[in-house]
């Protein structure tokens, strides 16, 4: 395979990780095909079916050797635009001091607003562009970007264009979100309800003027903001047509996902200290459920969050890296898939739908995420056959070949 391959093609002889109709779990096609048409799938199927084994005359026929065929993976929660690091606060938390306590501090999100405060646009977007290098080796296809680092007009609308750059330098997709919202910047110090009404007044109607967000995100908790001031956050959202997530329930339950859920919200993400009402409004309003092994690992965490309850309830679970430079210094969504397994109790096969069809869904992308007629070929070939091996030694990529829009961008030639 490469740069040059054909705009219809079939991939024969490979394990499909397919989701069936009759139910939300995986299923598989032991000797299965898929076909592409123009950078979309237009044929999944078995190829013990007669001439289902027979591509059209002309197509060219790539024999993917028994391997594991799945969507491409989808990182549904990022930070990725920054400027500076945090090394020592991660010294600081192997010395016992608290997230809290260094954010209250004057560190945590605070001390990269000043860096990233102070990085020109192109350079934010150069060094994105180069941690998305790791995700991108690891099959990912589509990514979402926060910004928050800003907590200023001026540098919340740079980090987004920041953000859109990264689709014009590396072969992905991106969505945009803004997070104005995150923390209280040192300016405001004090007056977090005045910090709440200019990003409802000056922030969110000029990023939704220029187009640069496909949605809005805040932070809800106690060193961050109430339900309250999201509910104003929101509101102004809905009044710029933008759909809404949440961080919430990370370290404290403040109801922030039943809020996000009143608000028809696309996703509460972290929520480990999650309670059963918060579960029960969420299934009702169709807000999926966005677990980050990542920080919870990083930041030494002990509350789970209540993956049974969710399973039970039919809250759809997505996982992501939540790669930023604090509390979640992770760029590989293989590892958080392992972490979601080890410290949450995930399944392989839910792990990998974590990161293809319920991170689509995260993200309101019904083109993406499984492998069917009419969706995007976002497709990664693995040198195994087996969903476990994927998260089973962590260090490992299996990555074999990365397709998207039909096109070969990374990894071996077939």
């Amino acid at each position: 395979m490469s740069s040059s391959f054909p705009l219809r093609y079939r991939l024969a002889n490979a394990r499909l990780a397919v989701t069936p109709s009759d139910h939300g779990g995986m299923g598989f096609i032991d000797n299965g095909f898929l076909e592409v048409d123009n950078g979309f799938i237009s044929a999944v199927g078995d190829s013990s079916q007669g001439s289902a084994n027979k591509a059209d005359e002309g197509v060219k026929v790539f024999d993917c050797q028994g391997r594991l065929i799945t969507p491409g993976l989808i990182d549904c929660h990022t930070h990725l635009i920054y400027g500076g690091a945090r090394e020592g606060e991660f010294e600081q938390r192997l010395q016992g001091v608290s997230y809290e306590t260094i954010a209250r501090q004057g560190g945590g999100i605070n001390a990269t607003v000043s860096a990233t405060r102070q990085t020109d646009e192109d350079a934010l977007a150069q060094a994105a562009a180069g941690r998305i290098d790791h995700l991108l080796a690891e099959g990912v296809t589509t990514v979402e970007i926060k910004s928050g680092y800003g907590l200023d007009t001026q540098t919340e609308v740079k980090m987004l264009r920041a953000a859109r750059k990264i689709a014009d330098m590396r072969p992905v997709d991106v969505q945009t979100t803004f997070l104005g919202a995150h923390a209280v910047p040192p300016e405001y110090a004090g007056r977090s309800d005045e910090y709440i009404e200019y990003v409802c007044t000056d922030m969110l109607p000029k990023v939704a003027e220029q187009k640069l967000a496909d949605a809005v995100d805040g932070f809800c908790e106690g060193i961050a903001f109430s339900c309250d001031q999201i509910a104003r956050v929101f509101h102004s959202a809905t009044a710029c047509n933008l759909p809404v997530k949440l961080h919430a329930e990370q370290l404290s339950n403040l109801g922030g996902a039943a809020l996000v859920a009143r608000f028809g919200g696309m996703s509460a993400d972290h929520i480990e200290y999650l309670d059963q009402a918060g579960v029960e409004a969420m299934a009702k309003a169709g807000t999926l459920a966005v677990l980050l092994p990542g920080a919870f690992y990083y930041l030494g965490e002990v509350q789970k969050p209540p993956v049974q309850a969710l399973r039970d309830a039919g809250v759809p679970i997505a996982v992501a890296t939540d790669h930023n430079p604090g509390s979640s210094p992770v760029l590989s969504l293989l590892a958080t898939m392992n972490m979601a397994c080890v410290l949450f109790g995930l399944t392989p096969e839910e792990a990998l739908l974590a990161v293809t069809r319920n991170a689509a869904k995260a993200l309101r992308l019904n083109d993406r995420g499984i492998l069917a007629a009419g969706k995007k070929a976002d497709i990664v070939i693995w040198r195994s056959a087996a969903v476990v091996d994927l998260v089973y030694a962590l260090g490992r990529n299996l990555c074999h070949s990365v397709i998207r829009n039909g096109e070969h961008v990374g990894g071996a030639e077939l």
